[in-house]
């Protein structure tokens, strides 16, 4: 059996430039995959991964890279894995990793940059 996987990207409305490759695979089961995602916009240190099964027309999140540390979402945390690193100031690079189980890793894969800043101090709440 053979998956067909379509990579695309998402651009920002401030019309930010994300280069997603390999634009699309054909690869069976038991094959790694892995995509790379590269944006020239220093200030966007998150870097978010969607899948869009085949079929479907919602995007869900599969997590999302916030300067190094990456964070999966639950039913992506044993096949997935985000890598790359954000936190300089030259272009950001990242990279979705995983291997194909079956028919639920057929689909769209898409990235998409976001600003992120990071709070000075915590925020704080009194009861009134």
């Amino acid at each position: 059996m053979i998956f067909f996987l379509l990579f695309c990207c998402l651009a920002g409305c401030l019309g930010l430039e994300v280069q997603q490759t390999p634009p699309d695979l054909i690869r069976s089961p038991g094959d790694t995959v892995q995509l790379f995602c590269a944006h020239g916009k220093t200030d966007y240190r998150m870097m978010l991964w969607y899948q869009q099964p085949h079929g479907d027309t919602a995007m869900k999140l599969i997590g999302y890279l916030y300067f190094k540390d990456s964070t999966l979402e639950e039913p992506y945390k044993q096949q997935f894995n985000i890598t790359g690193d954000l936190s300089d100031n030259n272009a950001k690079n990242g990279s979705l990793m995983f291997q194909i189980k079956g028919l639920e890793h057929s689909a769209a894969y898409y990235c998409a940059a976001s600003e992120a800043r990071r709070r000075k101090s915590p925020l704080l709440f009194a009861k009134t």
